[in-house]
């Protein structure tokens, strides 16, 4: 008797891990690599933090203007958390892989981060235009109560922009390839991984962000148009040098920021390229959150103020624990 086994067609698994392929195999470039980005991690981290702790312990620096730059020192210690340990430990460790929900997670806190920041530059540019256009009328309009609304409605928009992201993204099927061209995860090298039709993902993608980011950035850069007009109008001595100083620095770092956020997110997948979307990534990712507390504080007069006197109070306080503790032994 013959029996006839009807084969069902093998189903194809599901990717569970991702591999992440963006960084050098070549040992000696690992461990120069790990410390270059171990070393800018760290500086990242003590220029923010200390920045917060001014902001938050100095009662001069109580005020709109520094409340927007705490958030955004928030942010910028938040953006290379997600990213810049899990690239330390592959280039270490050789570890690579990342899980599927460690992947998602990844991708959904750094959209978020990086959504929030690109509103929040144009809520503080929006700031400083009020507080140099309309100065007498600045106080009563921009209040703690109107900040508190604003940072909150950044946050928001960043986190629901993000949901948006991530669940078009990770609702599609990964059932082939699963190494990634990057050293996180990121948009467009897991979109490139998806054995589903993208177009109409991309396309949402594409316009959500688009407008949002272009909305941000519209208003932040005429925000600062009009503070250099208004200071150009004054006519005063030295006022091109001003007018530079006031904000040719914050332009830099805002130009940094937008134009490699918007080329990341906004550009399709077809003109995808991993090497040079790694260097970009780069820019955004690090270079951005360490040059922020310099650009924004470390030259501005009352934050140095502020520094100074709360590394003050940490070495009065520092002393004053020296000295309770030998006076036991002084007088035993």
């Amino acid at each position: 008797m013959l029996l006839l086994h009807l084969k069902k067609p093998e189903e194809i698994p599901a990717v569970s891990e991702f591999v992440f392929v963006g960084l050098s195999d070549a040992p000696e470039i690992r461990l120069l690599l790990f410390v270059l980005f171990l070393l800018i991690y760290v500086a990242t981290m003590a220029g923010n933090i200390t920045l917060l702790i001014a902001i938050s312990t100095d009662s001069h620096l109580h005020s709109p203007m520094y409340f927007f730059l705490g958030n955004l020192s928030l942010l910028d210690l938040l953006c290379p958390t997600i990213t810049v340990p899990k690239m330390l430990g592959a280039l270490l460790l050789e570890h690579k892989e990342i899980s599927f929900s460690g992947c998602l997670f990844q991708h959904f806190s750094l959209i978020a981060v990086v959504g929030t920041e690109i509103f929040l530059l144009a809520v503080m540019a929006y700031d400083r235009y009020m507080a140099v256009c309309h100065p007498l009328r600045y106080p009563s309009i921009v209040s703690m109560k109107l900040c508190a609304q604003l940072a909150l409605g950044t946050w928001a928009t960043g986190l629901l922009n993000s949901l948006l992201h991530t669940s078009l993204v990770f609702t599609l099927s990964f059932c082939g390839p699963n190494r990634i061209q990057q050293y996180y995860c990121d948009f467009p090298p897991v979109l490139a991984l998806s054995c589903s039709s993208t177009h109409s993902t991309e396309l949402v993608i594409l316009v959500v962000a688009g407008v949002l980011g272009s909305g941000a950035c519209v208003v932040t850069v005429v925000s600062y148009i009009c503070i250099l007009l208004e200071i150009l109008a004054r006519k005063s001595p030295g006022i091109w040098h001003k007018a530079f100083s006031t904000c040719g620095s914050h332009l830099a770092v805002v130009w940094l920021f937008y134009g490699t956020t918007i080329y990341t997110y906004v550009h399709p997948s077809s003109t995808y390229s991993p090497q040079w979307d790694r260097v970009v990534s780069m820019l955004y990712g690090m270079l951005t959150p360490l040059l922020n507390p310099i650009i924004y504080s470390l030259r501005n007069k009352d934050v140095k103020c502020a520094l100074i006197r709360v590394i003050s109070q940490v070495r009065r306080a520092l002393t004053r624990q020296e000295n309770l503790a030998q006076s036991p032994s002084s007088a035993g």
